[in-house]
């Protein structure tokens, strides 16, 4: 599932809505990742903060530093990073009533490397101020964790300051192009910044990635004007918003859309789109339909069936998904799925093949961290195993995530480690029904029809309409249209002298409906 693969289509979905933006990323139109940005959302990763420690803990080897969130964040010793020293002169530097210029600053001198063996307590002092990044979001009751190794991501590169190696990464293969980018960043690099260089810079020219080199060195050195005036625990920079990551990311030649269903929010992705590659700017598209985004594109089904317990596959094989505290466990079965032609290890082998795809994909939609335990179908044939081992490895290419894939057991279970820098993504696919509220009981469907209209009533006298929208299942919005002229839509219209619409929602539970408005603002009555 690498997403620099050419001959994959890429597609990206946003949809707007007024406390949170869902972001569908879709792959040969198969939903492979969804995130949910909420509205004013805090501590994300990536953001900077000036903290203050307020607790050591010299058995872990850690601190406890105050960053604004409920519960204070934790920083492990490992994290401050081998310059921490030249970091922690930066920022007293930072905190001056007069400051040094910028162009001082860019000649400070590096501090000697902390001991890599050494003790919390002997760096970090209770009352300190300490300049840090979100490494990972608060997770259930824990706080944020923080490094003290601070990065600035772009599109093309990730700089490092107090360091001096620039880095290539692993993906770009050709030898040739590793010595050409090092070569080039070598020469265009200022002394006391290090540079990672990302995937997508493969091929780039110089002054693309000049360019954007000195617009991360002028980040950098913005949160150094802005500590004159900060006081703890306060938000120095945020990294940009989870769409605009998402793209920065992923977004290469193989996208051939991008849909919004927001004008500021298209406005904005299309600003972005313009600056890191102008070339794809026309791919950006505005959704402006009265039917849900993720409806249209038969999103909202895909979520449906993906994030449930139980999670079908070809041919009735299905995975069982469970979820504890300490780690995930992943069930393959084969269901009705069996020919008595090939054989138990043929018919187990063909299972844990597709078996291996879907459970990439599922860690990766879910955004599953920690240790996950997946329960093959048993093999016998020791080649069987390492193919199903070698397609979770390459499926799981395109993962922005850390992680680690151990070989089949004997027994035919896998353990995978993936890391984990958000919450889980969890979507309730089970219903309750709106009528009954989850007692079993509910009022004849029959009635149904005689229900939607007596609120019609009540609605058009209690305010004069000329539109009203009623969204409901796809199946009560079939039977309201049936016969076309002589549809119940079509009497309603005649008989209260107001146009009616009847949208199918596949969102909606059968007996679920509501009314809506000509500028699709619901009507509460």
């Amino acid at each position: 599932m690498d997403l620099q693969t050419e001959d994959k289509q890429n597609e990206l979905f946003i949809d707007v809505r007024s406390s949170e933006i869902n972001i569908a990323l879709l792959q040969n139109k198969k939903l492979i990742e969804l995130d949910c940005e909420y509205a004013n959302i805090e501590f994300s990763v990536g953001d900077i903060y000036l903290g203050k420690v307020k607790r050591l803990m010299p058995g872990l080897n850690a601190a406890f530093v105050d960053i604004g969130y409920k519960k204070d964040a934790f920083l492990h010793y490992l994290d401050l990073g081998a310059g921490f020293q030249t970091l922690n002169k930066f920022l007293h530097l930072g905190l001056q009533t007069k400051q040094q210029s910028v162009s001082k600053l860019r000649k400070i001198k590096l501090e000697p490397d902390i001991d890599k063996n050494g003790k919390i307590a002997d760096i970090l002092n209770v009352g300190q101020y300490v300049l840090v990044q979100i490494a990972k979001e608060p997770i259930s009751s824990k706080g944020p964790r923080l490094s003290a190794e601070i990065s600035l991501a772009g599109r093309n590169l990730v700089l490092m300051p107090f360091c001096d190696k620039v880095s290539i990464s692993h993906k770009i293969k050709s030898v040739e192009e590793r010595t050409r980018l090092k070569k080039l960043i070598e020469s265009i690099r200022p002394d006391n910044f290090g540079v990672i260089v990302r995937t997508v810079a493969e091929k780039k020219m110089v002054a693309e990635l000049d360019k954007e080199l000195s617009t991360l060195i002028e980040k950098w050195e913005g949160i150094y004007k802005k500590l004159n005036s900060a006081k703890p625990p306060q938000l120095l920079i945020s990294e940009v918003n989870r769409t605009t990551a998402i793209l920065r990311d992923v977004l290469n030649s193989s996208f051939n859309q991008i849909v919004v269903n927001d004008q500021a929010t298209y406005e904005e992705v299309k600003y972005f789109i313009e600056k890191i590659a102008p070339e794809k700017k026309k791919i950006v598209k505005l959704y402006n339909s009265k039917e849900p985004i993720f409806d249209f594109y038969g999103i909202e089904k895909q979520i449906k069936t993906s994030f449930g317990k139980t999670v079908p596959m070809k041919n009735g094989a299905y995975l069982i998904i469970e979820h504890t505290e300490a780690a995930h466990v992943i069930d393959v079965n084969s269901g009705n799925r069996s020919n008595s032609e090939q054989g138990q290890e043929v018919n187990a082998f063909e299972v844990n093949m597709i078996a291996a795809e879907e459970i990439a994909r599922q860690l990766r939609l879910r955004d599953m961290g920690g240790i996950i335990i997946v329960d093959f179908i048993d093999m016998q044939d020791e080649k069987n195993k390492k193919k199903v081992y070698e397609c979770v490895k390459n499926s799981m290419e395109g993962d922005r995530a850390k992680f680690h894939i151990m070989p089949l057991s004997k027994f035919c279970i896998m353990e995978i480690t993936r890391q984990r820098v958000r919450p889980e993504m969890e979507i309730k696919t089970g219903e309750a029904c709106p009528t009954c509220q989850g007692s079993g009981k509910i009022t004849a469907s029959v009635n149904l029809i005689d229900e939607i209209e007596n609120n019609i009533k009540f609605i058009l006298k209690k305010e004069k309409r000329k539109y009203l929208c009623i969204k409901t299942h796809p199946f009560v919005s079939a039977f309201l249209n049936k016969g076309w002229l002589k549809s119940i839509r079509k009497r309603w219209q005649k008989r209260y002298k107001c146009e009616i619409e009847i949208f199918p929602m596949v969102a909606y539970t059968y007996m679920e409906y509501h009314f809506f408005d000509s500028k699709d603002e619901e009507i509460f009555y």
